[in-house]
């Protein structure tokens, strides 16, 4: 009994480390595609943040001063610009993202950025704000208090501390949606999915990943980053059934052998797909080190000679020696990168080994430099 329990056990853990195996190597749809149509839109306004402690914008931002005028002028009180001061008010861009599907009335949360020379925007209050599309139509308003991830102080003899950028801001749930973008998706007679990263066999595999959970030939790859969907007939008016679907089906996406080397930070990424044909490796440090020491030379006593110190310079240059590999032809990724730690090469030193077996036409891998 104890025998039979032990081995349903040990058979059920080899079954899900195969399937975990398996199921490693592939991708939902969902998250390497997305279908056109639904899609996020980006919305801008201008507007002024009040309340600030004297870290607003200064006397000599003119558009500021303007926009203030203006907005007491509307609401019924007359000013002259020369009459307004600033310092408690900055004028601020407010940028929000509209999702897909969005409905008046909703939330959104917005971000808001000094455009002028304001200190901080840390206590600031914005005024209502009107959010507008590419169309330039008004999409959502803004308003509220503003939340600062960080601050700065200082004196008036100058310095200070400064924490995180006080004069960027958000407000969480700060706009309401006054319009709607019109878009019937439930009458669709067709989907398209885009790739995010477009590739001939990726997308012949989703159209056949989606043949085969749907049993019908609905899908078809039209080129390297666009599989187009024909709307089942039992599906029609349904379609949010038909899109959770299709994003929950496992695709094994496939890419090009690729190396991405950045300069800057000495980091080298290497897709698995990297081979290269049979070579020679190998690779040497030179070093030069130059030290220099200080001497006084003291003059004897009753010479009437001066003290004077003498610079005295060492230079010493090293060449470290490393041993000559062969790569054969074919080798793998991990059989490279063993074999070029074996001789001690740095992630930094990487870049000019990959740059020279790119030259010498042995890389079977785009090199692309960040």
């Amino acid at each position: 009994m104890v025998s039979r329990l032990i081995t349903r056990l040990i058979l059920g853990t080899i079954l899900f480390c195969f399937l975990s195996i398996s199921g490693a190597h592939g991708a939902r749809i969902k998250d390497i595609a997305s279908f056109r149509g639904v899609r996020s839109n980006q919305l801008v306004g201008y507007g002024l943040v009040v309340g600030l402690n004297g870290t607003g914008d200064g006397a000599g931002t003119k558009f500021t001063v303007q926009s203030l005028a203006n907005m007491m002028e509307r609401l019924g009180i007359h000013v002259l610009p020369d009459e307004v001061k600033v310092s408690n008010v900055a004028a601020v861009m407010v940028t929000a993202d509209l999702p897909p599907f969005a409905r008046v009335g909703s939330k959104l949360d917005v971000m808001v950025s000094s455009v002028g020379d304001a200190k901080s925007l840390l206590g600031g209050t914005l005024l209502l704000t009107p959010l507008r599309g590419a169309d330039n139509k008004i999409y959502a308003l803004a308003q509220g208090p503003l939340i600062v991830g960080g601050f700065a102080a200082g004196g008036e003899a100058g310095g200070g501390v400064q924490k995180n950028h006080p004069t960027v801001a958000r407000i969480p749930n700060g706009a309401t949606i006054e319009r709607e973008i019109p878009f019937d998706f439930n009458r669709m007679d067709q989907l398209v999915i885009s790739l995010q990263e477009p590739d001939f066999t990726t997308a012949l595999r989703v159209s056949r990943s989606i043949n085969e959970a749907l049993d019908e030939p609905v899908a078809f790859a039209a080129d390297a980053g666009t599989v187009k969907v024909k709307v089942p007939q039992s599906y029609h008016g349904n379609l949010v059934a038909l899109v959770a679907k299709v994003e929950q089906l496992q695709v094994s996406t496939d890419t090009k052998a690729k190396i991405i080397l950045d300069e800057k930070t000495g980091t080298v990424v290497m897709g698995k797909d990297v081979r290269i044909s049979s070579v020679a490796i190998a690779h040497g440090n030179l070093s030069v080190q130059i030290k220099e020491t200080k001497k006084v030379s003291q003059p004897l006593p009753f010479s009437e000679g001066q003290t004077v110190v003498t610079p005295e310079s060492k230079v010493t240059v090293t060449e470290e020696g490393k041993k000559l590999i062969l790569m054969p032809e074919g080798t793998s990724l991990g059989e490279l990168v063993r074999a070029l730690n074996a001789i001690g090469v740095s992630p930094r030193d990487l870049i000019s080994v990959f740059q020279a077996i790119k030259a010498a036409g042995a890389l079977q891998a785009e090199l692309e430099i960040i």
